[in-house]
């Protein structure tokens, strides 16, 4: 029958198969590496090995700028799946996707892509699910146990390397690279507007939501104009420090598969920080893998998500 048309996909553009999971960062997150893509929706299909479970499995990925789905298990020979996660020998905890080698290549084209059979193709529904879902936390005014505020460095500034590590460790931000056992005590509460949450331990308000991929200076002027509306009625919002970013951590990664609670929207898996690099480049914080790195700020790659002084909180 054709993979792609098992799955419904028959205007698809076929596999790239040189795609893997290490090129989808400059290629989707900060257009400048392996090409640079004509547009936000053109989507792109490649094969990669999910090694997050006890057995790796071979999956097919959809993948473009906003937007990224498994659409199928392949049921491939598993000591032959094992066999190409061993040979790239050891990764850092939060890499654990990986790229097909020769022989799963040869094994795709053979018994998938050149096959009628589609046995070994096990399509995945993916459940739809809400941008904003109920936060489950507490409604503003209802935590009454007492509370330790930590007031967090808000100003701009450039790091290095040596900085965001000492402010991981003074902190304890849970970076699953840096710090990966840490935890920072934040506690949200429900400003009941669906637009933002609250923060007792940080004195910070936050989008729930967040800014579409853009370059640094165009969130800059974004954030001018949500300031001229007077987002969620509020004129004074702003770029959060490394520090207030990274203060929304959790420890865990949860059921969004983001390091980041639930209360917030998926759609914005890693952000700006008010913060460049030394050497060039700017910081972000990644929800998704729960780290902080750096990349370029001048061209397309990244997301935005606001915070604000709580003065009802700081008092």
């Amino acid at each position: 029958m054709g993979l792609f048309k098992y799955l419904h996909l028959e205007n698809a553009p076929g596999i790239d198969w040189e795609m893997t999971p290490e090129y989808t960062f400059g290629t989707f997150e900060s257009w400048g590496g392996k090409e640079r893509l004509r547009n936000n929706n053109e989507l792109f299909y490649y094969f990669f090995i999910d090694g997050w479970g006890e057995t790796p499995k071979l999956c097919l990925m959809e993948r473009a700028v906003k937007h990224a789905r498994i659409l199928a298990e392949i049921l491939a020979p598993e000591d032959m799946v094992r066999r190409c996660v061993q040979d790239q020998g050891k990764v850092a905890h939060f890499e654990r996707t990986f790229a097909i080698n020769q022989e799963l290549k040869d094994w795709l084209i053979k018994n998938v892509i050149e096959s009628d059979d589609d046995s070994l193709v096990l399509p995945l529904q993916e459940e739809e699910k809400p941008e904003i879902v109920d936060s489950g936390l507490p409604k503003r005014g209802e935590v009454s146990a007492p509370v330790t505020r930590v007031w967090l460095p808000e100003d701009f500034r450039e790091l290095d390397e040596a900085d965001v590590a000492e402010a991981v460790n003074r902190y304890n931000f849970p970076d699953q690279e840096r710090n990966p056992g840490g935890f920072f005590p934040h506690l949200l509460v429900d400003n009941g507007d669906r637009q933002t949450v609250s923060d007792m331990t940080t004195g910070l308000m936050w989008q729930r939501t967040g800014l579409d991929i853009m370059s640094f200076r165009l969130l800059k002027i974004a954030v001018e104009r949500l300031n001229r509306e007077g987002f969620a009625g509020f004129h004074d919002w702003r770029i959060p420090s490394f520090e207030e970013a990274m203060s929304l951590l959790e420890k865990d990664r949860l059921a969004n598969e983001q390091y980041l609670h639930r209360c917030f929207s998926p759609q914005q898996a890693f952000v700006f920080v008010n913060s460049p690099r030394k050497r060039g480049g700017y910081w972000f914080v990644d929800y998704k893998q729960g780290r902080a790195y750096w990349a370029s700020g001048t061209i397309p790659g990244g997301f935005g998500r606001l915070c604000r002084t709580d003065e009802e909180l700081r008092r």
